[in-house]
């Protein structure tokens, strides 16, 4: 009997623990979508109003922190280019772990972060719009593009960089240890409409 009980009670309290466990890791009562069958994905595209978490793991995977299927959101992955696109008033909270990322491209207001190092050979990244990225890189080679009003926020260890941005975009690269780093200002389309207008006063 006695065992019985302490039984019953060891099961109550590893399920209670296992519920609690789950709230914390997905907040706010939203449903978890683990995606199967991806590919090794080279390439992320995020549009929208979508916030990425990027971390670096040994296995490809994409979790989906919101009721996925019943929301006007998109998460594809096509010959190793992952698309996670949302344009619903509420964010879509995707965290992807890759451990071949070669290219990351974000618009509109996507926010992207980096969850612990992200580290790549070669890695190019594109930002446009609104979009915003805080990244903590180990890199060899990194490519990073600003357009428009977009931030991006870069630690880590770079050995070659090359740094485009616009006057209108937010770069901050204090914790960004560069060995060779070549850094543009490059103009706006509406940059150069501003210097046209000028140049015929």
């Amino acid at each position: 009997m006695k065992t019985t009980i302490l039984t019953i009670a060891i099961a109550l309290s590893t399920l209670v623990g296992i519920s609690q466990t789950t709230y914390a890791v997905t907040g706010n009562n939203r449903q978890v979508t683990r995606l199967t069958d991806i590919s090794n994905i080279s390439e992320i595209e995020v549009r929208g109003n979508v916030q990425l978490y990027l971390s670096d793991g040994s296995t490809n995977e994409v979790k989906v922190y919101n009721n996925y299927y019943s929301e006007s959101a998109l998460v594809q992955d096509e010959n190793g280019v992952l698309r996670i696109t949302s344009y619903s008033s509420q964010k879509l909270v995707v965290w992807v772990t890759v451990n071949q990322l070669a290219k990351l491209s974000a618009y509109d207001s996507a926010e992207v972060k980096s969850f612990g190092k992200l580290s790549s050979i070669d890695l190019d990244v594109k930002l446009f719009n609104n979009a915003s990225a805080k990244l903590d890189m180990d890199t060899f080679t990194a490519a990073i593009s600003l357009d428009g009003f977009t931030k991006a926020d870069l630690t880590g260890r770079i050995t070659e960089g090359n740094i485009r941005y616009t006057h209108s975009s937010f770069l901050n690269i204090a914790g960004l240890d560069v060995t060779h780093l070549i850094k543009t200002v490059k103009f706006h389309k509406m940059d150069r409409i501003h210097q046209r207008e000028f140049a015929a006063l």
